[in-house]
């Protein structure tokens, strides 16, 4: 269904003080995903902003699969999984990367993409961008593909996350500042 354009997303993001730790105010998508009507304005908001050229959408573990495969299929592209270390089954190019709380890794399979393609990629929130940073250097520097822009449905942005990513497009539904 699409809704009308003053519908308003934010009313389905739930904040819960002090999660995962003191201090942080977690922003919940989980009422978003379960109200049909909002998950589908989501989804259809976003591909207002997939650039043509795409060819696949490239989701980041674990919420990015949820907003990316739907977009994907919504776009008629495919889509492509970056993942943490071990999910995957066949051979992967792979980015260890530092995060404000420790270090993590991204994989991807090297067969999921061909060089020279475009591809957007999706996550459900942009913080600092470390991770967005991580998966979009893999893409480049590994897969060798052009990431044409980066779709969240949340922005947190005195966390500087797009700042971080630029030039490269960021585009979010809901920003809190």
């Amino acid at each position: 269904m699409t809704s009308p354009p003053n519908f308003d997303l934010t009313a389905w993001i739930r904040t819960v003080p002090d999660f995962p730790r003191p201090g942080i105010l977690f922003r919940d998508i989980t009422p978003l995903l379960a109200d049909a009507d909002a998950f589908s304005a989501t989804v259809s908001r976003m591909s207002c902003h997939v650039p043509g050229s795409c060819s696949k959408v490239v989701g980041i573990e674990s919420r990015g699969f949820i907003f990316g495969a739907a977009l994907a299929e919504t776009m008629d592209l495919g889509f492509v999984p970056v993942r943490k270390p071990g999910k995957l089954p066949a051979e992967v190019y792979g980015i260890d990367y530092d995060l404000e709380y420790g270090s993590d890794r991204l994989e991807i399979h090297r067969d999921a993409l061909r060089p020279g393609e475009r591809v957007v990629v999706v996550d459900d929130l942009l913080a600092t961008g470390g991770t967005a940073a991580a998966a979009c250097t893999l893409l480049r520097e590994m897969a060798r593909v052009e990431v044409e822009a980066l779709l969240v449905v949340i922005e947190l942005a005195p966390l500087g996350g797009r700042a971080r990513l630029a030039p490269l497009p960021v585009h979010a539904l809901i920003r809190y500042d």
